[in-house]
Order: structure tokens, then sequence, then C-alpha cells
């Protein structure tokens, strides 16, 4: 984890710094398990950034404005939020087009949340499929 990064999260309350963790985690086996190359990690407006090549960036942050959730942003001018608000719709909360909103006592794991991710890494090569080739 990058330095920056770390000392990002270290200043986070545990149950947010375990979410993030958790799905920071995610986004770097899904990149490895569909060979997606590295994962450049970085600070982009003072959040969590994550892209791989042909991907679109992955955010993600605590705001001490709204403690009992994460927020996993994506780019707002893309169809992601739209597409996954589409295809889970019951397991998601979203906030406008930009992030799927994750309380801090549910699980990140497999799954729905893992798909939104893939979708998000491989955007420009799926991006002029319907639903995003879901």
């Amino acid at each position: 984890m990058q330095t920056e990064i770390q000392s990002k999260f270290s200043s986070y309350p545990l149950e947010a710094q375990r979410q993030l963790e958790a799905v920071r985690s995610l986004i770097f086996s899904v990149a490895k398990e569909n060979e997606l190359g590295a994962v450049e990690e970085t600070l982009k407006w003072g959040e969590a950034s994550y892209l791989v090549s042909g991907g679109s960036t992955i955010r993600m942050d605590w705001k001490p404005k709204d403690p009992g959730v994460i927020k996993v942003f994506f780019h707002c001018q893309t169809t992601l939020v739209e597409t996954f608000r589409e295809i889970y719709a019951e397991e998601f909360a979203f906030e406008g087009k930009r992030a799927i909103v994750i309380p801090l006592n549910t699980p990140v794991g497999s799954g729905p949340l893992s798909h939104c991710i893939q979708l998000a890494l491989k955007y420009h090569s799926v991006k002029h499929l319907p639903l995003l080739g879901a």
C-alpha cells in the first residue's frame, strides 16, 4: 500500500479502515483474476484512487460527515453507476451518478461489488455494450 494512502486510512476510525482495506484488496484481486495488469494506486482529490490501463478510475473514501459508510466513487460521466443501479438496485445504496454507498457493518466480498469493480476496470472495452456487457 502506498505510504500516503496508508497514512490516510490510519487517520480514520478502525471500522472505516477495515472496510476501505477490504475494498482495496478486492480491487487488486479483481485486477489479478481478470489479468488486467498493474493497478496504479495513488491519492486523487485526497481520496484513494485505483486505475488499470483501459479502465475507469475507482476512488474510495470515508467522510466524518457520513460516519457510518464508505463510498466507492466512479467517474460520473460514465454509465457505470447507472448500470450498477440497473443491475444491483436491491444490493446497494447509491449516491447520484457517482458512488456506491457501503455501510461499515456490511461484509465486503466477492459478488456484486466485485462485478462492479470488474466493469469499472474494464470500462473502455465494454462501454459500447448494453449494460456494459453484464
